[in-house]
């Protein structure tokens, strides 16, 4: 998949964690709801690394022409957070990754692996802790006084899934198939 916009990327392979894709969500009072999800980026994704790098730059360079008036700011706020440092992302699952969230008041398309015609409908399928790959884009902004580059969520497609990261098991998970026979002493018992 090609793309001519430079601030634009497909990723490869990510964890999803705080996954907000079928209802918007504010984590304050007072913000506005937006779908989001963060994206845990294995440092070993160096091709994922670098066209997030490029997609930076090129929002940096049409914020210099757009919104900072021809100046890059001084401290300029960058998405992109490492793992193994950043005091916000504690936690394991956090480590040996780069961290960035990406958010946006439009839904995001959630596709099928095998068949990206097929939409996702059912939120339980795309959760924190499952793998996918994710459409962004990178994007200036100078809201109140604050500057930097921010990660548009374009869309998502789900890839695999991973352990949750929410400490809640899945259904299919917990329970075993169980014939039609196994229930009967049950009902016997409760006198149905």
């Amino acid at each position: 998949m090609t793309t001519n916009d430079p601030a634009k990327v497909i990723t490869g392979e990510v964890r999803l964690s705080y996954v907000h894709l079928f209802e918007p969500y504010s984590f304050d009072d007072g913000q506005e709801a937006k779908y989001s999800c963060v994206l845990l980026i294995p440092k070993s994704d160096k091709a994922t690394v670098a066209k997030l790098k490029a997609a930076y730059e090129a929002a940096v360079e049409k914020g210099k022409a757009t919104k900072w008036k021809g100046k890059v700011p001084k401290g300029l706020a960058i998405p992109l957070r490492d793992g193994d440092d950043d005091p916000t992302y504690e936690g394991e699952e956090f480590e040996g990754h780069w961290i960035l969230r990406a958010s946006s008041r439009n839904k995001p398309g959630v596709v099928e692996r095998h068949d990206p015609h097929v939409a996702i409908e059912d939120s339980t399928r795309v959760y924190s802790g499952c793998y996918a790959r994710v459409s962004l884009n990178m994007f200036p902004y100078d809201v109140a006084g604050n500057k930097g580059v921010s990660a548009g969520l374009n869309n998502v497609q789900f890839l695999r899934d991973g352990e949750s990261l929410g400490g809640r098991s899945r259904a299919a998970d917990d329970f075993d198939a169980l014939d039609d026979d196994e229930g009967e002493d049950f009902d016997e018992l409760l006198g149905f």
